[in-house]
């Protein structure tokens, strides 16, 4: 539950239809594992106290009664557990039937939730047996000691998570044009669970999975889908337990078809409350909703889900190709509208064989084919100064050459030297003054071509330099479009490598991979036995590592803990928490200290979810403070959990899983003997 996590689990028994008392066993096995794992919220399918398939057997007096009375059962045995637990069943009112979700939580039943949308087409007749449910909660009599509200407008909050809000669909409710979520989620819900019996034909999992995402992902929810499975009727169809677990259009879990697969993760809450603050269109609702709250432990959810260590890189080729030629096309096109508006005669670049100007130069060549322009009009300029070395030099050359580009070089060590010679700079002392002077004699150079050609420049400089303030302010700082300001590092080098495999180009495509394996560098030091001396990363840190920090701080906001945590998940085996400490730190130092480059930044188009210009993403005042990302990171070690995160299943959890197996064998042996020996009879 710290930083925002709770652990929640699909969970589908094999049932018997008919059979509350068998039932009521098994679920209670189930709740008893999802506990041992630290589940916290454990969806059941719907009606699997007697099993979704029982027809007419519905109109049976003794079978609603046992039902109820296993329902008080599990109740009971809740007590035990720490969690809240949502299990299906019918129940009677006012002699009408409901399909009902009742919540249970320390041995008492919170309420109940009827299903609203009963379907009877298809395959399906519910409306054969059951009525649609009530809005506004009203009191149900169970027995004498249990007196509980039914209704669909309840939602069931932890009172050691105030964020933590669930409310309830059914099955159907789901499939509908304006399913009840919506208006749960518009009352404050923050998860919806939701208790199924959806049946298996060919090609259904694929739609059911998508309307759980993108219910996931317009709620802006949690989504918790647990379907029957294995032991339902299969007198006309098949269910499959199609269990499902989303976040805000991601899905997190899902479980193997047609073997009652129970699954965990984990649902982060702070996440979906930042982005629900940050969406002024999240409407609220004043419809008046119950509320009912619960108690639950206050303790570390130790993490199964996956955690990316290259959030702005998809994961797959094929998804990473298409990110690659939509952002190549966003950077094109709006450099052609640029250049369209102010009638450029010409686009101005400085090249200087790594992986930035590179970009910037493809990104230029191709929105000269779409305004149908030369590409001699590229003024492709080379400026060797003190810390070129031969191999980035003839990278750029070649890189020019291959795009058709013209091609101008103006070394910058005399012009240089000159100006080291005015404001009193020893050229032998190798500090910013150094460093800078050259940047900034570059972006005179480029910025005059530009004017003698009646061009522009193209600024290079990416998002994650940006981020840490790694440009020389009114140097490569300084541009008239830059096209590539919202790209990540990261993401660079894919674009890059994208081109290089697409370019239908040998000599190009040679080169781009050479520029590819070529350390990232700004070469203002003097080279070591002509190699490169100065690498960024051994200075400001991996830009992997900075990427992901970037994207957590944000786009999710999280704080500095948070992460810490993920990160030292996300990069196990990779860095060890010391190296992780150490470049969070220099991140939040260089964001907070470097955000006056960013207030006047160029313009350029945002092609992600993450961006870094004063007039759109980020407002951010240039002196803000950041003593309280300061303090929290000089204290990342208080309350870490003792247990390390991970994917492993416990040995509780296997036991638990084996005796299982065992059970349903030995159960199956026995019914088999017994079978055979009516049939010998």
């Amino acid at each position: 539950m710290k930083n925002g996590f709770i652990k929640v689990a699909a969970l589908t028994p094999k049932v018997k239809v008919a059979d509350p008392k068998y039932n009521k066993e098994r679920i209670i096995e189930l709740i008893n594992m999802a506990a041992a794992e630290g589940a916290k919220v454990m969806v059941f399918p719907e009606l699997c106290i007697t099993g979704y398939s029982c027809g007419d057997l519905f109109y049976q007096e003794l079978l609603l009664r046992e039902a109820k009375e296993a329902l008080l059962q599990i109740a009971a045995w809740s007590e035990k557990i720490d969690g809240i637990i949502f299990v299906g069943l019918p129940l009677e009112h006012n002699a009408k039937l409901y399909n009902v979700a009742a919540a249970i939580c320390g041995g008492d039943i919170l309420g109940l939730v009827p299903k609203t949308h009963i379907p009877n087409y298809n395959e399906f007749y519910e409306y054969r047996h059951f009525t649609a449910g009530n809005q506004q909660p009203v009191p149900v009599r169970l027995d004498d000691d249990h007196i509980v509200p039914m209704g669909t407008r309840i939602l069931f909050g932890a009172r050691q998570m105030p964020g933590l809000k669930i409310g309830v669909e059914i099955c159907e409710d789901l499939w509908t044009p304006n399913p009840p979520g919506t208006e749960h989620a518009m009352a404050g819900a923050t998860m919806i669970v939701n208790l199924s019996a959806s049946d298996e034909v060919t090609g259904k999992d694929v739609y059911r999975k998508s309307l759980v995402s993108s219910q996931s992902a317009r709620l802006v929810c949690g989504y918790v889908y647990a379907s029957a499975g294995d032991g339902e009727s299969t007198q006309d169809v098949v269910y499959s337990g199609h269990n499902l677990i989303a976040e805000n259009g991601t899905i997190l879990k899902e479980s193997v078809r047609f073997i009652n697969e129970s699954i965990f993760s984990e649902i982060d809450l702070q996440r979906l409350q930042e982005e629900r603050r940050r969406m002024t269109t999240y409407g609220v609702s004043d419809i008046p909703y119950m509320g009912a709250e619960f108690n639950i432990k206050e303790e570390y959810t130790g993490l199964t889900r996956f955690i990316d260590p290259s959030p702005f890189v998809p994961a797959s080729a094929a998804d990473r190709e298409k990110r690659c030629e939509e952002i190549f096309m966003i950077q094109a096109m709006g450099l052609k509208k640029r250049l369209e508006h102010t009638n450029c005669k010409a686009a101005v670049v400085g090249i200087s064989g790594g992986l930035d100007s590179t970009l910037a130069l493809l990104v230029t060549a191709k929105a000269f084919d779409l305004l149908q322009k030369d590409h001699k009009e590229i003024i492709a300029v080379t400026m060797p100064g003190f810390g070129t070395t031969d191999r980035t030099y003839e990278n750029a050359v070649s890189l020019i050459r291959s795009l058709g580009a013209t091609f101008r070089e103006v070394s910058i060590v005399d012009a240089v030297r000159v100006h080291f010679r005015d404001i009193g700079q020893d050229e032998q002392v190798h500090d910013v003054t150094y460093e800078n002077g050259q940047a900034r004699e570059r972006t005179q150079i480029l910025m005059d071509i530009a004017n003698k050609m009646g061009g522009m420049v193209i600024g290079t400089g990416d998002m994650s330099e940006l981020a840490l303030g790694w440009a020389t302010y009114n140097g490569d700082h300084m541009s008239m479009y830059g096209v590539n300001a919202s790209v990540p590092k990261t993401l660079v080098r894919h674009l890059v490598r994208y081109y290089a495999d697409t370019c239908g180009q040998e000599e190009l495509s040679r080169v781009l991979r050479d520029v590819l394996d070529t350390p990232v560098s700004p070469e203002l030091l003097p080279p070591t036995d002509g190699k490169i001396s100065q690498k960024t990363e051994d200075i400001v840190g991996p830009y992997e590592l900075h990427d992901f920090f970037l994207y957590y701080v944000l786009r999710l906001a999280c704080t500095p803990k948070k992460i810490y945590r993920l990160a030292k998940i996300a990069f196990d085996g990779v860095y060890d928490a010391e190296t992780i400490e150490k470049w969070l730190k220099t991140f939040y130092r260089r964001f907070f200290s470097q955000q006056f480059k960013r207030s006047c930044l160029p313009d350029g188009p945002k092609v992600g979810t993450v961006a870094v210009s004063p007039r759109g993403d980020l407002r951010m005042p240039s002196d803000a403070g950041s003593a309280l990302w300061m303090e929290e990171l000089e204290h990342l070690h208080e309350d870490e959990p003792a247990d390390k995160d991970s994917g492993h299943v416990s040995s509780d959890a296997v036991s638990a899983g084996e005796s299982e197996t065992d059970r349903l064998v030995k159960e199956f042996s026995e019914d088999f003997d017994r079978l055979f020996k009516d049939f010998m009879k």
